[in-house]
């Protein structure tokens, strides 16, 4: 039983990052972090399928890098707009503005 919540677990990390990705759109810092939950379910998922395989963990170091480099880009953007526009409130900018 323990076994089958293992596997479910990031499933379930997956499953509640993309509903608060879809379901929380007003402020960027939100949508950004439920995009860092997904990723993390992701992560933890794939080091669980290398380490049943017995494969070589290499992978998941790669996919830890390029998810550090997404967080620094969506972090580069979230300072931007509010040095921009004050905020981080997707109603308050237009893109025809820039």
């Amino acid at each position: 039983m323990l076994s089958l919540f293992i596997w479910f677990f990031p499933l379930f990390l997956f499953m509640c990052g993309g509903w608060v990705f879809s379901s929380k759109r007003k402020h960027l810092l939100l949508t950004l972090l439920s995009l860092e939950f997904i990723v993390l379910g992701l992560f933890m998922f794939l080091f669980m399928f290398l380490n049943s395989v017995v494969y070589e963990l290499f992978f998941s170091m790669v996919f830890l890098t390029f998810s550090v480099c997404e967080g620094a880009l969506g972090l580069s953007i979230l300072v931007s707009m509010i040095r921009t526009h004050g905020n981080d409130y997707f109603q308050s900018f237009s893109v025809l503005q820039c």
